[in-house]
């Protein structure tokens, strides 16, 4: 008998030494699917060969959050967030990821009512960007994530990071509509990309020295290789972190 963990029908389920992770997804699936292939191949990667994750996902409709989060409703997108998590810890995760930045703003209310420990994309953010010894940065994201504290908050509190946003209101807008209208349909514009990094040139003006891509769509349409200073790709810090989970590492 080998040493994985067997179906009723014989046949391995997954590899025993690795923890099941939970993911909430379609914030947007473009994003989620970004997730889901860094998990897989950098499982794959460690093992050396084709062993993948014990993943379980519940998938949101991003149409409805968006509306709520329109309305204001973010009692509703809690209430949401918590089933979601309670279908994952019923399905075996051990632990869940919200796979986008902007539900971090209801995490304290879902992890009091959760049943598994829900990975925060700040903290992952934060370790990657001490590691950098970098004192202050900017970030980019929807207009919630840019505003509020969610993210910001834990970066000074936890890490002693300084957070910078774009200056000006109808530059934070028009990011966030980027990322609804555009980013999160799949769709990319050579104008739009231009966009972008003229913000993060203003965003150097000002002292950043390295940029957030705190949203999970961001990355794909910006990567490392367009900026001269650090980019924090929270897609793959935050994936990284449900690697180090599975792997039951750093926790």
């Amino acid at each position: 008998m080998n040493n994985y963990n067997q179906s009723s029908s014989g046949y391995p389920l997954h590899h025993p030494t690795l923890r099941k992770l939970g993911l909430v997804g379609g914030l947007s699936w473009h994003s989620t699917l970004e997730y889901y292939m860094y998990l897989n191949q950098t499982i794959n990667d460690y093992f050396g060969n084709n062993t993948n994750p014990p993943l379980v996902l519940v998938n949101l409709d991003q149409y409805s959050m968006h509306q709520l989060q329109k309305s204001d409703h973010w009692d509703i997108i809690a209430a949401m967030l918590i089933e979601a998590c309670d279908q994952l810890y019923k399905a075996g995760a051990t632990a869940a990821m919200f796979c986008a930045n902007t539900p971090h703003k209801v995490y304290h209310d879902v992890q009091a009512h959760s049943r598994i420990p829900i990975l925060h994309i700040g903290d992952a953010t934060g370790a990657a960007i001490r590691k950098k010894s970098l004192r202050k940065v900017g970030l980019i994201g929807t207009i919630f994530t840019m505003e509020e504290p969610f993210i910001a908050k834990i970066l000074k509190d936890h890490y002693d990071i300084e957070v910078i946003v774009p200056d000006t209101k109808e530059d934070r807008k028009n990011l966030h509509m980027i990322i609804q209208k555009e980013l999160s349909l799949g769709i990319l514009k050579p104008e739009t990309k231009k966009y972008i990094l003229d913000q993060i040139v203003i965003l150097e003006t000002m002292g950043a020295e390295g940029i957030i891509l705190g949203c999970t769509e961001f990355p794909i349409i910006i990567g490392e290789n367009d900026l001269e200073i650090p980019v924090f790709n929270t897609t793959l810090l935050h994936a990284q972190m449900g690697v180090d989970f599975i792997l039951r590492t750093d926790f």
